[in-house]
């Protein structure tokens, strides 16, 4: 088997990302989506061989499949993508792996634990910059406190958005903030928490988010009570108060699938100089009842960038059968300290300190 990996959406922005990470790797992952003349102009340009069929074709899916020892779902969004590609993998015994950050189909995913389990597959969402470094933050706060009952977590980021992502955050605008409160999943207004965040190059305000980790790391820390959120450049918070008084309403839902269109070709991606120069950081907080807490940060390179590392590592150790089967998270996977093996990402999380700080409202 020649392949060990099929990139489906390979011809998406993040899709051609993997693709040149594989390829600098020394990889011959095989190209599948749904655009033939996209993904075939792709392979003739790379050299690679090409698979192209939709999601529903069962046949075409299952023989590409057969051909190789993973999948790596780069094509969204993912809730409309993922449970077939799944089904597809358990069909074939085919690992599987994507690149969503979407809370719903992360629940989804795990849900599916004891038939991957049953099918001798691995199920890995989330091997992107959305969750793979959050939840090796997440995992080691955890481990640095047991008891924690509380976990937050923030992010800022420099660059841009692809076309994809973007129209994944439109979609998911009508559903309203998510959080984790006593292990379950609980709506609330958009922004409706803010803190302030001591990133490690500055304090910053942050505002809460429906973010993947609210799935994943209760996943694998156990931890009950979880918030995520973004730092705000200063009109974060306003552009969010603005959505949460018509998220509701039926002109928005109306303008959104034009709203997509529009802003998609408006936004090719973040530029190769963008990448280049861009950074993440990452912060996050642990704490128990008793008044115990850690605090840790993570910095990393741009988040496209470090998704095309991380998913194809991601994608090569589950191909070589290096993670255990069922439905996992990075960290379950790989450990906490996976992401520290990856150029320009630096993890510091200290032993427990009594006492808390920081202040939420």
């Amino acid at each position: 088997m020649s392949a060990r990996f099929l990139i489906y959406g390979a011809n998406g922005y993040t899709g051609r990302l993997l693709v040149e990470e594989a390829l600098r790797r020394g990889q011959r992952p095989l190209l599948g989506g749904r655009n033939a003349k996209a993904v075939e102009q792709l392979a003739l340009a790379t050299g690679l061989e090409a698979r192209c069929f939709s999601l529903e074709d069962h046949r075409a899916f299952d023989a590409a499949l057969g051909e190789v020892d993973a999948l790596l779902l780069a094509a969204g969004p993912f809730e409309e993508t993922s449970r077939p590609a799944v089904d597809a993998c358990l069909r074939t015994g085919t690992h599987y792996l994507d690149i969503t950050g979407e809370i719903d189909v992360f629940e989804a995913v795990y849900a599916r634990d004891a038939e991957a389990k049953a099918r001798g597959v691995t199920l890995l969402p989330g091997v992107g910059f959305d969750v793979v470094p959050s939840d090796c933050l997440a995992k080691a706060l955890g481990e640095a406190l047991p008891s924690a009952t509380v976990l937050e977590l923030a992010f800022a980021s420099q660059g841009g958005v692809s076309p994809g992502t973007l129209r994944t955050m439109l979609r998911a605008l009508p559903r309203g903030g998510r959080v984790r409160r006593g292990g379950r999943l609980r709506t609330c207004a958009v922004g409706e928490h803010v803190r302030e965040i001591r990133f490690r190059d500055a304090t910053r305000s942050g505002v809460s988010i429906p973010w993947g980790d609210v799935a994943s790391a209760y996943r694998s820390t156990g931890i009950t009570d979880i918030t995520v959120y973004m730092a705000d450049d200063g009109g974060l918070l306003r552009a969010l108060g603005l959505l949460e008084r018509h998220r509701t309403s039926r002109a928005l839902s109306l303008a959104l699938p034009r709203l997509e269109r529009l802003l998609a070709r408006a936004t090719p991606g973040p530029s190769l100089e963008a990448r280049r120069r861009g950074r993440a950081q990452l912060w996050g907080r642990a704490s128990d009842p008793s008044g115990r807490a850690v605090e840790g940060t993570l910095t990393t390179p741009e988040g496209y960038t470090l998704t095309a590392r991380v998913g194809v590592e991601c994608a090569l150790r589950v191909a070589d059968g290096k993670a255990k089967t069922g439905a996992l998270t990075p960290s379950m996977a790989f450990g906490a300290r996976f992401i520290e093996q990856f150029d320009g990402c630096d993890l510091r999380v200290p032993p427990p300190a009594t006492g808390a700080s920081g202040e939420t409202r």
